[in-house]
């Protein structure tokens, strides 16, 4: 049974709660609303995903705009193509393709070296609306500020927990990098099950704002197990309040008497954990411990999942280094991406939308197939001339 079908069947029946089985599923309530619509109106078939391929191609790279950016160059040999993108919009208007579209046709036609885009940063503006109504509908993580046992070693513990419990699952000392984190989060995952999402900050390893979709690996990897991510404003630690009064709670219970050596800290900070979990009552809580609220996830880990893409899309696999191939050119995607598939959405004859799983990862503008026949037709006129 598809996702969007077992949703609908389950936000049809009597007394079915729609806000839940948004965030159970990881979709927006509009969408949400949308599948139940078509579902009464036209049964499974309303499921079927339709086609978002306009009509219409505004931005179809024509013969004659091949022809202007070549002469645009050859009337302006110094120009970049910055300049010559200027130029053809007073011609082309909205038309006109972007900057980085006509270096890359300067290029094919050898008239340009090939210069690396300095990728975009991506940030959230919003306060995310994150609140959980039941255990592992979301787990926070973050890195606690570190300190120094007394022989000098660095303590700066990982902890993750359960936002609806309280129930803190992990306090780990390690680096942060992703590969001595991804270790920690599947032991976890393997031991409590898959939360629906995680809500992290912006910093690394959970987030790389320089990436598309703002993706590290670690995130990506989650995602590719089906948990929605929730970001935090950069500079906001309110955004996620209840994970800093716990750093607050070990700063004055743990970091200010350091431990002997990082082995020891780390015995103090689990005995912490079986304290906080299963003996401290929380007024949030009504005075029940974490543990009494806390049960494990109905959804048990077993790996990253294959995307599933709507048959219209282009699926590439991204390389090692973040690159795809696609219609003889190699762009970069991602590195955060690398050895996973992306879905690629036709928006028209140049421009793709990239897709992960659900994520938007941004927009590509790539050269059309026929581009080709063009140069080579062009070159062969100029070796007859």
């Amino acid at each position: 049974m598809s996702m969007k079908l077992e949703f609908a069947e389950r936000a049809t029946r009597p007394g079915a709660k729609l806000a839940a089985l948004c965030r159970e599923f990881g979709i927006t309530r509009p969408t949400g609303r949308k599948w139940r619509r078509r579902y009464l109106e036209l049964g499974p078939a309303g499921l079927e995903e339709e086609s978002r391929r306009p009509k219409t191609s505004p931005l179809a790279l024509a013969e004659d705009l091949v022809a202007a950016v070549l002469e645009a160059r050859e009337a302006h040999p110094s120009w970049g193509p910055k300049k010559l993108h200027q130029l053809l919009r007073r011609r082309f208007g909205d038309n006109t393709p972007s900057r980085s579209t006509v270096a890359r046709l300067l290029n094919r036609f050898g008239r340009i070296e090939r210069r690396r885009k300095r990728p975009p940063i991506n940030v959230v503006e919003r306060a995310p609306n994150a609140s959980a109504l039941n255990p592992n509908e979301i787990w926070s993580v973050d890195f606690k500020g570190w300190w120094k046992s007394h022989d000098g070693s660095r303590c700066e513990p990982l902890t993750v927990r359960d936002a609806f419990s309280r129930f803190v699952l992990s306090v780990t000392l390690t680096r942060t990098t992703v590969h001595d984190v991804i270790p920690i989060f599947e032991a976890l995952f393997r031991k409590h099950g898959l939360p629906a999402a995680i809500q992290c900050d912006n910093g690394n390893p959970f987030v790389n704002v320089r990436a598309r979709g703002g993706l590290s690996r670690l995130s990506a990897w989650w995602v590719s197990l089906g948990i929605r991510i929730i970001r935090s404003r950069p500079g906001c630690p309110q955004d996620n309040g209840g994970h800093e009064r716990m750093h607050r709670d070990i700063a004055r219970e743990i970091e200010s008497s350091p431990a002997q050596t990082t082995a020891l800290q780390q015995r103090v900070l689990d005995k912490w954990r079986q304290e906080f979990n299963h003996v401290r009552p929380h007024d949030g809580l009504d005075g029940k411990t974490p543990a009494e609220v806390y049960r494990s996830s109905e959804r048990r880990f077993q790996g990253p999942r294959p995307a599933i893409y709507p048959p219209h899309f282009v699926v590439h696999r991204v390389f090692r280094n973040g690159t795809m191939r696609l219609n003889g050119d190699s762009y970069f995607i991602s590195n955060s991406l690398s050895g996973h598939e992306v879905g690629l959405e036709p928006l028209d004859t140049m421009r793709w939308k990239v897709w992960f799983h659900h994520l938007d990862c941004g927009e590509l503008e790539a050269l059309p197939k026929w581009i080709d026949d063009v140069v080579e037709e062009r070159q062969l006129e100029t070796c007859a001339q």
